[in-house]
């Protein structure tokens, strides 16, 4: 956990070798559901799943390699990070181990970017501080996991990661 909210601090900048992804649109003619972001995973890629694994659903693309890190940087192929940044980390002790939030994507509870504290309070109230001010709580439906949130100085949600709980990519 405590990993994970350095990366999110970051801002999902590429450190430790990582960006972030985001959601494609569906077509008003189709009613195709979009994933959500959790409990396990997003759509196809789910936490813990082996890089080989993830990159066999044909939904992520390599980014940046892991060099001196335990952890690969790599998007999703419908949710690509700008420039810069990486959208997912594949760690090769645990595979898939964080996701960071993309425009478009939510939590089953309808959280994302731009939702308020307020909602997000609401949507978790087990939500949690740490001491370095990042609000983060255990994924619901999934123990081994947990959504870390920061906001803008407006109140609303600037970058949501989702990451297992024994993750090794962000500090």
């Amino acid at each position: 956990m405590k990993k994970l909210l350095v990366a999110l601090l970051a801002g999902g900048a590429l450190v430790a070798g990582s960006a972030a992804p985001a959601l494609a649109t569906t077509p008003l003619a189709t009613t195709a559901k979009r994933p959500a972001l959790g409990p396990y995973g997003y759509g196809a890629v789910k936490l813990g799943m082996s890089a080989a694994k993830a990159k066999a659903t044909g939904k992520i693309v390599f980014k940046l390699g892991s060099g001196a890190s335990p952890c690969s940087g790599w998007n999703l192929k419908a949710h690509p990070a700008g420039k810069g940044r990486v959208g997912l980390y594949i760690s090769k002790r645990v595979g898939v181990a964080v996701i960071l939030a993309q425009k478009g994507m939510r939590t089953p509870q309808g959280i994302g970017l731009g939702s308020s504290t307020k909602q997000v309070k609401k949507a978790y109230p087990g939500l949690r501080i740490s001491p370095a001010g990042i609000s983060y709580v255990a994924v619901p439906g999934n123990a081994k996991a947990y959504y870390a949130f920061l906001y803008t100085k407006g109140g609303k949600v600037r970058e949501l990661a989702f990451g297992l709980d024994k993750q090794d990519c962000v500090n």
